[in-house]
């Protein structure tokens, strides 16, 4: 059932007075008013946004006490140890931190804990583990350990000291870290809240440099590393999925400039694998579908520690090998990921009623614990609706689960009122990750899906907001590359969306790739005819063609290049007959 479209009215004056006053087709002035940016002064300091304005580090609750700590670690020589996460968010956080130390000539190693053996986050065998190996150690999370009250306690009574670096929701209970590192901690936070996990190292990277240097400026090698430590960074904040605006929208902006001219060994390597190398100009688009889910592949498959490895090595050879290797890691998550998505949708269709739930709740015992994450965005996106796959152990009877939210339903808040019927639990807003035995997973999804919040929110229907009505002659290539000066486009800050209605098949829809899973289609309108295309949704083929005469598409525009030449494609996100929209209207 397609969403309600939202549209934005546009006063005709306004968009041409905009337009004149910033030098833009009117197709950007309309984009910039339906997103609150009417007035020059606010539509330029958005397109021409500069990274100097991001806040001084020190801001962040916990990072000046956290850089001194570790600069005193380094000036001692003592040993530091990074505790990472497995995905691309703590991956690079880890890896911005070694970077960091080792530049300064500081001793650091790093651990990234097994996925599919440990888990997220701190454990308590790790740090042990870590304990008796080195007791005088300085030990240092990113991207994990705000909920780790336990595994705090433990090192308190060990005497190992624990710097807390996170992003993740802040518990009831704080852990007693030395030092708890995070944007959001404290009620007087000036911090910009939605940094990820690698843009709170990045943060503390940055004050242990100015420590380094005269306390307000970095020298000159510790300069050139925060400059390569932004594309990091940015890798970080793509691959989290957290909101792209203020200080993460300027990360990402610059970090992708940064990443063609200052990679790194590794990560060169991995571009030049996928044909990123090439690129005139890298957007955040290849990032999230094309380095981040490679890194992904080895933290899902319970090889992290390679990835982490490929964005620190410096030679040249191993990281070529790494590259390779991590290229075929994906292939092979792809393959696991195709049969998961089968067997998730085959289970929808055996239980019918569970599409009148406002989340879906869907356990398996052959699925690997480490792709559901993807899976599970994949089916809230068709189904419209939050959801949770469980992969099931058989041999313990636990299962592991990730969830994600749709149409900005806070699934954390949800799901933290069915921590009863949990062995652990954590995330944010938009992204989940729980344990829970097999036989509570019936009552976990009852009582989960009787949440009031999660009703209401099921109930509302949040409609599909659209940026302007749009003829097709005008999308051009021109126009739409000026489009691109709103960017990097991501959560928050998505492509344009746009509509055009009494639209004409210039020929018989087609299906395409393996399986048919795609639709292509030509669309005319008043003599103008582009290519459009939507990924995953080839049924669409037959029922746009036995729709009526007109239809109207919901879509965002993009250039595609082939052999030299650019024309603009339409993604289409969502159609209806024109019938449609005029009982709707």
């Amino acid at each position: 059932m397609p969403r309600e479209w939202q549209f934005v009215s546009h006063d005709t004056g306004i968009v041409e007075s905009l337009a004149r006053n910033i030098r833009s087709s009117t197709l950007l002035a309309q984009v910039l008013i339906s997103r609150g940016m009417n007035q020059p002064e606010d539509a330029k300091d958005f397109l021409s946004a500069k990274l100097k304005t991001l806040q001084d580090p020190e801001l962040v609750p916990g990072v000046s006490e956290a850089a001194e700590e570790i600069v005193t670690a380094i000036r001692s020589k003592r040993r530091i140890t990074i505790y990472g996460d497995y995905d691309v968010d703590g991956m690079t956080s880890t890896s911005i931190l070694y970077h960091c130390i080792t530049q300064a000539g500081g001793v650091v190693d790093y651990y990234i804990p097994c996925r599919l053996e440990e888990g997220y986050g701190l454990n308590c065998d790790a740090l042990r583990e870590l304990h008796n190996a080195d007791p005088s150690r300085l030990v240092v999370t990113v991207d994990c350990g705000i909920s780790s009250v336990a595994e705090a306690a433990l090192a308190k009574e060990l005497g190992l000291d624990l710097i807390i670096t996170d992003h993740h929701t802040i518990p009831d209970q704080l852990p007693a870290a030395k030092i708890l590192v995070h944007p959001r901690i404290g009620e007087n936070s000036q911090a910009f809240p939605h940094l990820c996990g690698a843009g709170v190292a990045f943060k503390l990277a940055w004050a242990v440099s100015k420590r380094l240097g005269d306390g307000e400026r970095s020298d000159a090698r510790m300069r050139n590393f925060l400059k390569m430590a932004v594309g990091l960074t940015m890798l970080g904040t793509v691959a989290d999925v957290v909101p792209l605006v203020g200080e993460n929208r300027l990360i990402v902006k610059y970090g992708l400039e940064t990443l063609q001219q200052q990679a790194g060994v590794g990560l060169a390597a991995l571009m030049k694998e996928i044909g990123l190398m090439d690129k005139a100009s890298l957007t955040a688009e290849d990032i999230g579908y094309g380095l981040s889910p490679r890194l992904n592949a080895a933290g899902r498959l319970g090889q992290a520690r390679l990835a982490v490895e490929l964005l620190t090595t410096n030679q040249a050879d191993r990281a070529s090998q790494l590259a390779t290797y991590l290229d075929g890691l994906n292939k092979q998550r792809q393959t696991v990921e195709r049969k998961i998505l089968k067997h998730a949708r085959e289970e929808i269709q055996n239980h019918p009623e569970w599409l009148e739930q406002p989340c879906l709740v869907i356990g398996h015992n052959d699925w690997h614990p480490g792709v559901i994450g993807i899976v599970a965005s994949r089916i809230a996106e068709q189904f419209e609706k939050p959801t949770i796959l469980i992969a099931i152990n058989s041999n313990t009877g636990i299962g592991q689960g990730s969830g994600r939210s749709f149409a900005g339903t806070n699934l954390h808040e949800a799901v933290s009122t069915c921590t009863d019927l949990l062995q652990s639990f954590g995330g944010h807003a938009a992204a989940i990750g729980l344990r829970v035995k097999q036989s509570q997973i019936d009552q976990f999804r009852k009582q989960l899906c009787e949440n009031a919040k999660l009703v209401e929110s099921a109930e509302e229907s949040v409609p599909r907001r659209i940026d302007a009505e749009v003829t097709l002659a005008e999308l051009t290539v021109k126009s739409i590359r000026e489009l691109e000066f709103l960017g990097p486009f991501g959560c928050e800050n998505e492509r344009p969306v746009f509509v055009s209605t009494g639209l004409e098949l210039a020929e018989k829809p087609k299906t395409m790739g393996e399986g048919g899973r795609h639709l292509a289609v030509r669309l005319k309108h008043y003599g103008c005819i582009l290519r459009a295309i939507s990924f995953g949704r080839g049924e669409w083929a037959e029922e746009m063609e036995t729709a009526g005469e007109r239809i109207s598409v919901c879509f965002k525009p993009i250039i595609n290049e082939f052999r030299g030449r650019e024309n603009v494609e339409l993604h289409i996100i969502d159609w209806k007959p024109d019938e449609a929209l005029s009982a709707v209207n």
